[in-house]
């Protein structure tokens, strides 16, 4: 293996630690949300991502970015939430085709008793990824992170 092909295999395997990182984090997740508040992962994130708008709204293009949906995925899981009290749609008046999304009380108060479940499980996840020595490094690197251009 050349020098070229030993980069590619350590992004590969970066790649694949950084996946079961994701997976265990995101199983655990799922588990918590769904048994306390009847909610899974993806719904969590569009609450959330909602709830940081501080008083505005989101378009549809811009929570497919954040949830990481396609545009239909992102049509459908916000008529679900849509059909169950947590968000509402709301015409842009100046661009028609535009439809903003936006919190009601009831996806707020869902929201803020999923939170401390969401953090607690989090939390919970990262201490039992750190024992797991592969993941361990990518473990803690995650606080510096929040520093980088990106976030």
């Amino acid at each position: 293996m050349g020098i070229k092909d030993d980069a590619v295999e350590i992004r590969a395997k970066g790649w694949r630690t950084l996946a079961a990182l994701h997976g265990l984090i995101e199983t655990e997740l799922e588990r918590s949300l769904q048994s306390s508040a009847k909610l899974s992962v993806v719904e969590f994130t569009v609450l959330d991502a909602l709830s940081r708008q501080d008083g505005w709204h989101m378009r549809m293009q811009q929570l497919a970015r954040a949830t990481a949906l396609s545009p239909s995925a992102t049509t459908r899981l916000v008529n679900r939430l849509e059909d169950r009290g947590l968000l509402i749609r709301i015409l842009c008046a100046d661009d028609r085709r535009g439809i903003y999304t936006e919190l009601t009380a009831a996806g707020v108060e869902l929201l803020e008793g999923a939170r401390p479940v969401h953090d607690e499980t989090l939390e919970r996840a990262l201490a039992q990824a750190v024992e797991v020595p592969e993941l361990a490094a990518l473990v803690r690197a995650l606080p510096q992170l929040h520093t980088s251009p990106m976030g």
